[in-house]
């Protein structure tokens, strides 16, 4: 096993690492929409979801990985009424349709509208 870490997405915020390797297997936790250039986080959920989508992307790429290579996403949005926003841009990132699972949840750190934490194939 090995973690899997990179400056170009957000330190974790608390006792996890970014990612973790095992065998072919990648194991992305949760990402926030945390800007790892300045830390700022942005508005509204549009934004939100680019910036958690780019955050994945620099892990899976840390580990040299993509997007094509995502098998599951577990997705969680502060309001399902963002779900069709939310969509518009995931898709665009998620071409190759992993099996997903998206649940509104009542907080997430930060405050922030949307959290994804992906299963990749190396």
């Amino acid at each position: 096993m090995k973690i899997i870490s990179t400056t170009n997405a957000p330190q974790a915020i608390g006792p996890y690492s970014q990612g973790y390797e095992s065998g072919h297997l990648i194991f992305i936790s949760g990402q926030i929409p945390i800007n790892p250039i300045n830390g700022e986080i942005p508005e509204g959920i549009t934004a939100q979801t680019e910036q958690s989508c780019k955050n994945v992307g620099a892990i899976l790429e840390c580990a040299d990985s993509n997007f094509e290579k995502v098998l599951k996403t577990t997705c969680f949005l502060h309001d399902i009424n963002d779900f069709a926003a939310f969509n518009e841009v995931y898709a665009k990132y998620f071409v190759s349709k992993p099996a997903r699972s998206c649940v509104a949840v009542r907080d997430l750190p930060k405050n922030v509208l949307c959290e994804i934490e992906v299963i990749a194939e190396k």
